[in-house]
């Protein structure tokens, strides 16, 4: 029989309840009664018919079905709490359980699980508890075990560690017992549907239309940029948004170890790290990927962030013609990202001298963004800074544009100021020779900026005008 016919007759007449299951009458536990129902449903459906209607005719013909169930099994609710747990048995069945009411929340940008009964989000910067839970660690491992088996990825005791990610790009990350000790803790870090624009940016006062300026030349004109920051300082965000100012005729290869970008372009070729299987073999890294890119004729190499030997395979394509390369980086300071490239151009196992490591550093880097979240929660770029050359064994930099706290309101707004330095880089005239003209004001501007007056962001700048970057 097939699904539509045995739902249709499920609304004519009441099927009886298998003889294994107890009345739902009486049952005390919530959770308990969502599991009864949704094992009545399967019971109900025919499963080899699932994949043959549409979404939404699935979801609406099972809501018709649960709400029979529930009639006839005299369950005392009221209309809001049986729509309710119509809504979550539905998520069970077609999504991801407890987590989908957040998933739409598109105000929230972090989600963390830890273990079955705590789970907190972030929004605006600042992280809050909520009254999500799962039935038990069984149910949250069976959730987890969902979004990575989605990927072609596992988690189990051989593999407790795993990132992933969701149909909409976010990034997951999950481990379990036996390293987790008390139970699986789950990570989301959201991205929208539609990366950040430069003009919200540029009002969310993360940077200056200024700064967007000599940014967009920067891309434009194949400058190698690393941008830096710490976790959840916006990185990706950023370097999104620096991606959209590549030429669409050029071919892309962005080198993930969880595909989390969200370019625009027409020509991209995604590449993602695969880890090893049970038996330890088949694990491709993001230094094999680096080095089979060389053989894609690309124009660009967007590597999602560079954390390991990779970072040498990706100096050497930077000094070898693949110009305007873009990657990001974990630092806290532009010179804190030098010596962590150091560090992983010696995982790859190349015994270079410093002084050579770091001549090839400072001829492939050109800029360096820094981006922080600061303590108030705002995502901002608080410096970019220029690769000058050598000084005998240290390599020199000299920031463009800078931040500087100058106060702290009393509702713990940071005040402060985005400015440039008066600088003017050298990497001007390669800008220049690509037939780039950059505005008088890009090298002297001095804007206030995360003032708040009666709700709303003062300062000096016009966000909604940015004429030089359009």
């Amino acid at each position: 029989m097939k699904l539509s016919e045995r739902l249709n007759r499920s609304s004519r007449e009441e099927i009886p309840v298998p003889v294994k299951e107890k009345s739902l009458v009486g049952t005390e536990s919530y959770q308990e009664i969502k599991s009864k129902i949704h094992s009545m449903l399967i019971e109900r459906l025919d499963l080899n018919t699932l994949d043959t209607i549409s979404t939404s005719q699935l979801q609406a013909e099972i809501r018709s079905v649960l709400g029979n169930i529930i009639r006839n099994e005299a369950i005392p609710l009221n209309q809001s709490e049986r729509e309710s747990l119509i809504d979550e048995v539905i998520d069970e069945i077609m999504g991801l359980g407890p987590l989908e009411p957040l998933l739409r929340d598109t105000t929230i940008s972090d989600i963390l699980v830890n273990t079955y009964s705590k789970v907190y989000v972030e929004r605006a910067g600042q992280l809050s508890a909520t009254n999500v839970r799962f039935k038990n660690n069984d149910h949250l491992l069976q959730i987890i075990d969902r979004i990575v088996s989605r990927v072609g990825r596992r988690v189990d005791e051989t593999s407790p560690m795993v990132d992933a990610r969701l149909q909409d790009g976010s990034r997951v990350n999950a481990i379990i017992p036996p390293l987790a000790i008390d139970g699986p803790l789950l990570s989301i870090r959201r991205f929208g549907s539609h990366p950040l624009t430069l003009k919200q940016l540029i009002e969310n006062e993360s940077l200056t239309e200024e700064m967007a300026e000599l940014l967009k030349a920067a891309v434009q004109s194949k400058l190698n940029i690393v941008i830096a920051g710490g976790t959840g300082s916006g990185k990706t965000t950023l370097l999104n948004m620096l991606s959209s100012f590549i030429p669409p005729t050029e071919r892309i290869v962005t080198i993930e170890d969880s595909a989390e970008l969200q370019l625009q372009q027409e020509h991209v070729v995604r590449l993602e790290t695969r880890p090893p299987n049970i038996e330890g073999k088949g694990e491709v890294t993001q230094r094999d990927l680096v080095k089979n890119t060389l053989r894609m004729r690309p124009d660009r190499i967007v590597i999602g962030e560079v954390r390991g030997a990779e970072c040498l395979d990706m100096l050497q394509a930077m000094n070898t013609g693949h110009e305007g390369s873009l990657t990001t980086i974990h630092a806290n300071t532009p010179r804190d990202a030098l010596s962590r490239l150091e560090t992983m151009v010696s995982m790859s196992g190349l015994n270079l001298s410093d002084l050579a490591l770091r001549q090839q550093t400072a001829r492939a880097i050109e800029l360096i963004v820094q981006c922080n979240r600061l303590p108030d929660g705002k995502r901002r770029i608080v410096s970019i800074s220029e690769i000058v050359g050598m000084e005998g064994n240290i390599i020199t930099m000299q920031d463009i544009h800078k931040f500087e706290q100058t106060s702290v309101e009393d509702e713990g707004n940071i005040i402060g100021i985005l400015k440039s330095t008066g600088i003017v880089p050298k990497c001007l005239d390669k800008i220049k020779r690509n037939g780039i003209q950059l505005s008088e004001n890009v090298f002297s501007f001095h804007r206030t900026v995360g003032a708040m007056r009666n709700g709303e962001f003062t300062g000096d700048t016009d966000p909604g005008s940015v004429p030089s970057v359009h």
